[in-house]
């Protein structure tokens, strides 16, 4: 423990969460700090995701740190634009030299006398940290179903989350699993090349039109002036911050605007009758994800794609591809996994043990839950960036992102004197919870008649914030002494 090398802060992840999280250290002079990186590179998503066609589904002026806006080339830019804008940010504020790499942290404890966390990372002496931010987020670990006969397929195969661009997928027999805003995008970037597509839909999502524009470079040259940059951002921030009316005060609202013009896309997009039933949902828009896109539709009619629905899904894999559940042997080369993520951890995937032993999956046993999405009972000095109902349905994530920073800073400027650790107290937990589960049965999140990774086991809404951002943002900002101990 002596020799153990300590820090003001400890980052856990390098994608926007621990660049925000590093950022604002920075500016308010806290320089002591690691970010810990569990792949071979930063940035996190958009590093990470690169299947054919991943792009950004939230305008770019807004899917971006504030404080360092960007000379974007269109509204919703692709992968490669956004790898290129998070390298920016990592290399301007030098913090690849404040980054360690291939760091897999695989638990952090608390140890009440020193008042430090330990991060115990896989392969090397503990880490001391007095706080510890944990940014690794919510959608980070890949899952895939145990289907019957898996580990058999003696094809190709790989998450979306982890795409081999060393496999030549022209003119193969394909299979992806899955059709939510992953699979909606690599459908239309692949159906083209390859010999025949099958897509295994488990519940159909809505579709709207991308409303997509690339600026002209008169337009780029004037968004490099920083007051007309903001403005842009302002715009279309209330413009977005409009649709959690129709989210949470209105199906109606919802029904009349988006759901109308989400089944005229399906009506002007597909001529066939057959094929609109399949891919039209029962539920209300906006309960799940969702997918902006002008090209799935297309891609669905081509005569080289099919979709099964639930009625004709997988029944078993095979070594040599996939049998149905109506009886149909589909021999394929490759099998695509869209299945998405584990985002009911409250994104955090290892142990974290807090003061008396405590931990934090045994807290979160019934539903994850935490003061302002950030901050548990009995975990002082630990913040969860992206936490339990951050997720936001309407807007930028990023925006929710940096107002949990506002919060985080207080907590660690709070810090006088004697104190060296802060604790929000549980019945100020309880409070906020309650209020926000309150508020979130009037959402359409929960009363939409779906099932999605936005709710837990236990059926609560776990992923999402039941308002408006500028609410969140406002709570984050007015820190609340009382509700927290100091010691």
């Amino acid at each position: 423990m002596n020799n153990m090398e300590t820090y003001q802060a400890v980052i856990i992840g390098s994608g926007f969460g621990g660049q925000c999280a590093a950022l604002k250290l920075k500016k308010n002079g806290i320089e002591n700090f690691l970010i810990l990186e569990r792949r071979g590179f930063m940035g996190g998503t958009w590093c990470q995701n690169t299947y054919p066609g991943a792009a950004v589904d939230v305008q770019s002026p807004l899917y971006s740190i504030e404080s360092e806006p960007y000379d974007w080339s269109q509204m919703f830019v692709q992968q490669d634009e956004l790898e290129a804008y998070t390298n920016y940010v990592i290399d301007k504020n030098g913090l690849r030299n404040k980054t360690q790499t291939n760091a897999n942290v695989n638990r952090v404890e608390w140890h009440e006398e020193q008042q430090l966390w330990q991060v115990y990372v896989q392969g090397q002496q503990a880490i001391g940290a007095r706080f510890v931010i944990n940014a690794s987020g919510p959608l980070s670990t890949p899952v895939i179903p145990g289907f019957k006969g898996k580990d058999t397929f003696k094809g190709k195969s790989f998450h979306t989350n982890n795409w081999d661009h060393q496999y030549d997928y022209s003119a193969k027999r394909v299979a992806i699993i899955g059709s939510g805003a992953s699979a909606a995008q690599i459908i239309p970037a692949i159906a083209k090349d390859v010999n025949k597509l099958h897509v295994f839909q488990r519940t159909p999502h809505w579709v709207l039109p991308r409303p997509d524009y690339v600026f002209k470079s008169w337009q780029r040259k004037l968004l490099k002036k920083k007051v007309l940059n903001k403005a842009l951002r302002k715009i279309i921030y209330w413009g977005l911050e409009s649709r959690i009316l129709g989210f949470k005060y209105s199906e109606k609202i919802l029904k009349l605007t988006a759901q109308n013009k989400a089944l005229k896309h399906i009506n002007k997009q597909i001529p066939d009758k057959n094929l609109r039933n399949k891919v039209t949902p029962s539920y209300t828009i906006g309960c799940k994800r969702i997918i902006l896109s002008d090209t799935l539709y297309p891609a669905l009619c081509r005569d080289n794609v099919s979709l099964h629905d639930r009625d004709s899904g997988i029944k078993e894999i095979t070594e040599t591809g996939i049998i149905t559940q109506s009886g149909e042997k589909l021999e394929l080369d490759l099998i695509i996994y869209s299945t998405g993520y584990e985002g009911s951890h409250g994104a955090i995937s290892f142990p974290v043990i807090g003061r008396e032993k405590k931990s934090l999956f045994d807290f979160w046993k019934e539903y994850p839950r935490a003061y302002l999405g950030t901050s548990a009972p009995g975990f002082p000095n630990l913040f969860i960036v992206t936490g339990p109902n951050t997720g936001i349905g309407h807007t930028s994530a990023i925006v929710v992102i940096e107002a949990q920073m506002n919060y985080i800073i207080s907590c660690m400027k709070s810090l006088t004197g004697d104190n060296s650790a802060i604790e929000v107290k549980a019945d100020a937990e309880n409070r906020y919870t309650q209020h926000v589960h309150k508020e979130m049965a009037k959402t359409v999140w929960k009363s939409g008649g779906c099932n999605s990774w936005y709710q837990s086991k236990s059926g609560h809404v776990v992923a999402m914030f039941p308002g408006f951002s500028f609410t969140y943002q406002r709570w984050t900002k007015n820190f609340r002494t009382e509700d927290h101990y100091f010691s």
